[in-house]
C-alpha cells in the first residue's frame, strides 16, 4: 500500500513523516493545493497534501480537488485517508469525538465534481456512488481507534456545504431532518473524485462544534473550530499514524 493523507484544518504538519521530501507537481487540472511531502510512516510510503494550503490560504470552494486527486494518482498512491473538522448535528456526537463517515450528502453548488467533462463516443462514465467510503479503510480506522482507546462513532452521514460561511439555524435543522449526522466543507467533491479515480477513500472527521441547531449552545464560530481542533489534533495524528503503520 502507498497512502495519501489529505490534511484538513490543523493537520498540515509534515513532521509526522520519516525521511520527508518535498515535491512540486503540475497536473492537467492545474496545481495541487500545496507542494506534496513524501516519506514514510512506520515503513509505509506516504504522501501528504494540505487541502487548504500550508497556511490555510485556500477557501473551501477554491480547493483544486481535481488537481489534488490527479497528483495523488500520478504518485502511485493506492489509498487515501482524509482528515476534516466537522460540526455535529447529533446530541451523541460530542466535541472531540471522531467519526468515520460511511455516507455523504453533497450540498455544494459551485465546485467541479467530476473528471469526466466530456464523454467520448461509446464511453460513458457514470460512476457508482452507493457506498462512497472504503469499507476496508473504515475497518482499518475502527480497529486502530479501538486499540488507542479513543471515543469514536463508526459510521455517519456527512453533509458538505459550500462555505466559507456557516449554516443558518434553519439550514442546520433541515440537514438534521435529511438524516445528516455531521457537517463540513470538504468531503464533496473530494470523495467523489477519489471514487472516479478508482482510489479507495476514507475520512477521519473530528467534531468541533454543534453547527447552529442546538439552542443551548453558542452557534459555531471559526475560533471555536480551531480551538477544539488544536486540543485534539494529536489524537487524530496518533490514529492516522497507527492505521498507516499497521499496514
Amino acid at each position: 500500500m502507498k497512502f495519501a493523507i489529505i490534511g484538513g484544518t490543523g493537520f498540515e504538519n509534515p513532521e509526522i513523516l520519516a525521511n520527508p521530501k518535498e515535491i512540486t507537481m503540475e497536473t492537467p487540472y492545474g496545481s495541487p493545493s500545496s507542494t506534496i511531502m513524501t516519506g514514510t510512516i512506520g515503513g509505509t510510503e506516504v504522501c501528504l497534501i494540505s487541502r487548504h494550503g500550508r497556511h490555510h490560504e485556500i477557501p473551501p470552494s477554491k480547493v483544486n480537488n481535481r488537481a489534488n486527486i490527479h497528483a495523488i494518482r500520478d504518485l502511485g498512491c493506492t489509498h487515501i485517508l482524509a482528515t476534516t473538522a466537522c460540526g455535529s448535528l447529533r446530541n451523541d456526537i460530542k466535541r472531540g469525538d471522531l467519526v468515520f463517515p460511511d455516507q455523504f450528502i453533497d450540498f455544494t453548488r459551485f465546485r467541479i465534481n467530476t473528471f469526466f467533462d466530456h464523454f467520448r463516443k461509446g464511453e460513458l462514465h457514470h460512476v457508482a456512488m452507493s457506498d462512497p467510503f472504503s469499507a476496508e479503510l473504515r475497518s482499518l480506522l475502527i480497529e486502530s481507534v479501538g486499540t488507542l482507546g479513543l471515543k469514536y462513532h463508526q459510521k455517519g452521514t456527512v453533509i458538505t456545504i459550500e462555505g466559507p460561511r456557516f449554516s443558518t439555524r434553519a439550514e442546520s435543522n433541515m440537514f438534521r431532518m435529511w438524516g445528516a449526522d455531521i457537517i463540513n466543507m470538504s468531503t464533496a467533491p473530494e470523495c467523489i473524485l477519489a471514487n472516479e479515480a478508482g482510489i479507495p477513500y476514507a475520512a477521519v472527521a473530528l467534531s468541533t462544534d454543534y453547527d447552529a441547531w442546538k439552542m443551548d449552545e453558542n452557534p459555531v464560530s471559526w475560533q471555536e473550530v480551531m480551538d477544539v481542533f488544536k486540543q485534539n489534533v494529536d489524537r487524530v495524528i496518533r490514529l492516522i499514524t497507527h492505521a498507516v503503520s499497521s499496514k
